[in-house]
């Protein structure tokens, strides 16, 4: 058990003996020294012992000095020149003594066994952190460097609706939660909702990153999934026109999202004819990698390897690749989101398309809809049909579309009807619709009714039109 001496003064003595006394667990023996009676616990544990006189005398406080052989002092006085005649007594009597001291006139103290605690700098920085859009910082854990630091999810974050699982969480990570006052579990298909409070740890240039990117409701996309974009070619499975076609639409997407780099990876190699086309495109693009596998490693070995490396954001594939369900399936592993190219032409798109489904999964991808409309600088138009009358939670969900409209200051279109899905999503033109990513995606299709009434996997497989799916939780 460690002996800890306290000397007590002023108006900040009794809540600080009040907190002492709450933190006790019996591990520590203190005794106190105090001068008013006004700072003593209505409980007195019995490890406190109470000492009262003025801590300047020498003699008196000589004597509780040998009494017991103490590891640490703590001191808190009302007047500069009472604490520096206290921290001049104790040195004298005992010179290797760890002390503590609560400073606000800005006493200097050549000791580096005096550790001083600047009440001034605490109380500023604890009415900054009250203003919004400022990093609360825990002031004295760890390296007190800020390597801790609290976050509240605002509405229209790119982080709200994310299930923690698919943040990409490099050299900093989520662990703790509170939401309504409570603490949460920390699990990875947690999704963080707006008004949520995260507490966070990692390098403090990184969490500062972390905080601005979390702060900010639109432009932010692959984030918080990622910084990179990466196309991926299996040149067996391309024709000359499909790979200028994907290039193509792969450097638009690169100009027009905030991602850091574009990583092209090729593989299985054909023609040379090929090869020069692709590197020719690429050459003058300093923001773009150019990879190429000649040792056939395989799709799934490939983009694991490759999502570590790059850390990426978003992966592009085009139509031919997912004709193979089972290899392509091997992307849920990664939780990030998947660009599937359809037949029209990228540049033509002029709006984001969302034909409501699931209320879950559509309150999950509904900020990264209206983060790529920001960025592509298109429409977002949402359909809300119901040919079999199945509207339970679909106005809640058509009002949660409208208020993250309003906070990206994004123009919206709700079109409610009773059409057939699928009926009327072929008379679409010119959009990228944008989809929850889902396990049955991959999976076959067998009945007639199957398809029919679930219009996220019949839209999964059409090749007409340009998709973003989008990761979820589906607990």
């Amino acid at each position: 058990m460690k002996k800890i001496l306290i000397i007590l003064d002023g108006i900040v003595a009794k809540k600080l003996m009040q907190r002492i006394v709450e933190a006790n667990t019996g591990d520590n023996s203190y005794d106190v020294i105090y001068m008013s009676d006004a700072i003593l616990p209505v409980q007195k544990p019995s490890n406190f012992t109470f000492y009262k006189f003025d801590p300047t005398s020498k003699s008196k406080l000589s004597m509780v000095l040998d009494k017991n052989i103490h590891t640490e002092v703590l001191i808190a006085l009302n007047s500069k020149d009472e604490m520096l005649n206290v921290i001049k007594n104790i040195r004298e009597h005992t010179k290797n003594l760890q002390m503590t001291v609560l400073d606000y006139w800005g006493i200097k103290v050549n000791d580096p066994l005096v550790n001083i605690y600047r009440g001034i700098e605490v109380l500023a920085n604890g009415m900054v952190e009250k203003l919004p859009n400022v990093p609360v910082l825990a002031q004295n854990i760890g390296l007190k460097q800020g390597e801790i630091m609290e976050i509240r999810i605002p509405f229209g974050s790119s982080y709200a609706y994310r299930y923690i699982g698919s943040i990409e969480q490099k050299q900093w990570k989520i662990f703790g939660l509170y939401r309504n006052q409570k603490m949460i579990e920390i699990k990875p298909s947690l999704v963080l909702k707006p008004n949520d409070v995260i507490l966070v740890i990692g390098k403090p240039d990184v969490l500062m990153q972390v905080y601005n990117v979390i702060g900010k409701t639109q432009g932010q996309f692959p984030m918080p999934f990622g910084s990179n974009i990466y196309l991926y070619l299996d040149l067996y499975l391309e024709d000359e026109n499909s790979v200028k076609k994907a290039l193509d639409e792969t450097k638009y997407l690169n100009q027009k999202l905030k991602n850091n780099l574009l990583i092209v990876r090729v593989t299985r190699p054909t023609t040379v004819e090929i090869m020069d086309l692709i590197k020719n495109e690429l050459k003058h693009f300093p923001t773009i990698i150019l990879q190429i596998d000649y040792a056939n490693k395989g799709f799934t070995k490939i983009i694991k390897e490759d999502y570590r490396k790059y850390n990426i954001g978003m992966i592009i594939l085009t139509h031919e690749m997912f004709k193979d369900k089972d290899r392509v399936k091997s992307v849920m592993e990664l939780k990030i989101p998947v660009f599937k190219f359809g037949k029209e032409k990228l540049k033509s798109v002029k709006r984001t398309v969302i034909i409501l489904n699931d209320t879950n999964s559509y309150e999950q991808i509904s900020p990264i809809v209206f983060d790529i409309s920001s960025q592509l600088k298109i429409k977002t138009k949402i359909f809300d049909l119901d040919p079999i009358g199945e509207k339970e939670g679909k106005s809640t969900l058509i009002d949660h579309f409208e208020n993250l409209a309003k906070i990206f200051n994004e123009k919206l279109e709700v079109v409610t009807s009773g059409e057939n899905p699928i009926r009327e999503l072929k008379k679409q033109r010119n959009m990228l619709q944008i989809l929850p990513l889902k396990q049955d995606m991959f999976k076959k299709r067998f009945s007639f009714k199957f398809f029919y009434t679930n219009s996220d996997f019949i839209a999964f497989d059409m090749n007409k039109f340009n998709q973003l799916l989008i990761p979820i939780s589906e607990e």
